[in-house]
């Protein structure tokens, strides 16, 4: 993802709302949840991946939609009410794919941001002490 890619500053929101406490417990839990197998879908259009966070406000979607002319199109919003981020067309692999990726590479530095900031509070909390 390029220095541009809201999803920078979407990731950095949520993960500044999470405190220690609640890191330690999502980040336990995670590891158990991390990896799903997710099966390919018979039919792309409509399939669609949902990023991690506490918010719906800020919460990034992922959704392939098929076009009138055949193609795929990936459509990323942030929240509910805004403009989705197109790309397109490409192929029905490549929309699935890209859903796939991109919602794995925002769980994956979502999880970053939550250690990061769990290992911030525990120096903190060290330091009081």
């Amino acid at each position: 993802m390029s220095q541009s890619d809201p999803t920078n500053h979407v990731l950095a929101a949520i993960a500044s709302i999470f405190d220690y406490q609640q890191s330690h417990r999502e980040t336990d839990k995670a590891g158990i949840e991390d990896n799903p197998v997710t099966p390919v879908p018979q039919e792309a259009d409509g399939y669609s991946k949902i990023g991690p966070g506490p918010i719906a406000a800020i919460r990034l979607k992922w959704s392939v939609r098929l076009a009138d002319d055949g193609a795929y199109y990936v459509d990323e919003t942030i929240g509910e009410n805004s403009v989705a981020v197109v790309t397109g067309p490409i192929t029905r692999d490549a929309a699935i794919r890209l859903v796939d990726d991109r919602e794995s590479e925002a769980r994956r530095r979502f999880e970053e941001l939550k250690s990061e900031m769990a290992g911030r509070s525990t120096a903190a909390l060290v330091l009081q002490k």
